[in-house]
């Protein structure tokens, strides 16, 4: 049977030092970003659903589960960073004041004159390149999506409803970036990625501070429900800039008694675990093909920010088992009692998996302790997708594909 994870604390947190810059995401200018986002018709913030019965079931106080599924029907969540960080882009270019506004100032004729035509390229998975795909055709531009060797074919058919040049590579994901960024320089395009390199550090910024939103959403929903706030997030990793705005959103909140962070990560490109197994704590890089099924977590080089604040803010990491994800999607889609369903793809379900695992099984019971994990948790998880290749996931789901898990114990007490 196949090691279904590896895991370490991260011995490198410290939770605020002098110099981790929190104030990007700070609940106050994350609010001026939301208020860009919801002047967007097809605005709606996502929903939570406390599952009870599987909260039970695993033995913990609360489990709550953020459905990205839902948003701008995307059946992702990356459109909120891709809108605020390409609206802003327009926004500089046209000489438009940033914090008052609005999406609508930004299709206006004066301003579409002024900008001209403008092209937007982007290396994606999928998910990434949908939004970046759809924000281009919302504001009547051109984008051209390269996609990494082995990318589904149906992600690429949905980018390419929205209006998107879309090619898959002969190269994996960090590879296909540079060539991205290549080509944006020597056309004169306009690159959107959520990772940073020398030289490019704005735009991935603001698709943090778009990705933040999700946070701002959360706590005041969880302040609508008046439940208490979370103990325990699971955030999924890829290049890391997702987890850290939400990392870092949630210790400004809670600065004193900030949740305890828990990333996790596909075995086959996990580069935080294997930087936090690091003697110094360096940004560990890894190459190859990357292969897992979590295609939107597909990544080998993290975004240097992100990994700055998740170096400091994370307390623990997970390198997971592909079965892992398949067993997330299993569990959402297939609810105890009245518990809400929740479709959730490969890269979204992958918290859930990983912390049924851990309620469930010995080895899994020696973890829990470790990240004091026990009856009174609260857990808050973020299913980042829905079955963006539905094929694959009715795969998953009906014919139990990567089901190479072992045998359950009972529920550990």
């Amino acid at each position: 049977m196949a090691k279904q994870l590896r895991w370490t604390l991260n011995r490198f947190h410290s939770k605020r030092p002098a110099d981790l810059n929190l104030s990007p995401f700070q609940p106050q200018t994350v609010d001026r970003i939301r208020e860009f986002l919801q002047s967007h018709p097809a605005y709606q913030e996502t929903p939570i659903h406390s599952l009870k019965h599987l909260a039970k079931h695993l033995n913990i106080h609360n489990l709550i589960v953020k459905d990205e599924s839902l948003r701008f029907g995307l059946n992702a969540f990356k459109g909120v960073g891709g809108l605020y960080a390409m609206g802003r882009v327009v926004a500089e270019r046209a000489g438009l004041d940033v914090p008052s506004l609005s999406f609508s100032q930004l299709l206006e004729p004066e301003v579409q004159k002024k900008l001209g035509e403008l092209t937007f390229i982007s290396a994606t998975d999928g998910n990434h390149g949908r939004g970046v795909a759809w924000v281009a055709s919302e504001l009547g531009q051109k984008s051209k999506i390269f996609m990494p060797k082995g990318s589904s074919i149906s992600r690429l058919s949905a980018i390419q409803e929205l209006g998107a040049e879309v090619q898959i590579t002969d190269t994996n994901y960090d590879e296909t970036v540079r060539m991205c960024a290549d080509m944006a320089k020597e056309n004169d395009w306009i690159i959107v990625q959520d990772t940073s390199w020398t030289g490019y550090e704005e735009i991935p910024l603001w698709i943090m501070q778009g990705y933040s939103v999700l946070a701002a959403e959360l706590f005041e929903q969880l302040q609508a429900a008046q439940m208490a706030s979370p103990t325990h997030i699971i955030l999924q990793a890829g290049v890391g800039s997702f987890a850290a705005s939400v990392a870092a959103y949630f210790t400004n909140r809670f600065p004193e008694h900030s949740p305890r962070i828990i990333l996790v990560e596909p075995g086959a490109a996990d580069c935080f675990f294997r930087s936090f197994t690091t003697h110094d704590g360096h940004m560990e890089e890894i190459k190859g093909d990357l292969a897992t099924i979590m295609a939107g977590l597909s990544c080998g080089v993290p975004n240097p920010y992100a990994y700055r604040l998740l170096k400091n803010l994370a307390h623990a990491s997970f390198s997971c088992a592909d079965s892992l994800s398949a067993l997330g999607s299993r569990v959402l889609g297939n609810p105890l009692s009245d518990d809400h369903r929740i479709i959730s793809g490969e890269s979204g379900s992958i918290p859930i998996g990983l912390l049924y695992y851990l309620r469930t099984t010995e080895e899994g019971a020696e973890i829990c302790k470790a990240l004091s994990i026990d009856d009174q948790s609260r857990i808050l998880c973020i299913s980042t997708e829905g079955d963006t290749d539905p094929s694959f996931y009715r795969d998953i789901v009906w014919k139990g594909y990567h089901s190479n898990l072992p045998a359950y114990s009972e529920i550990i007490k």
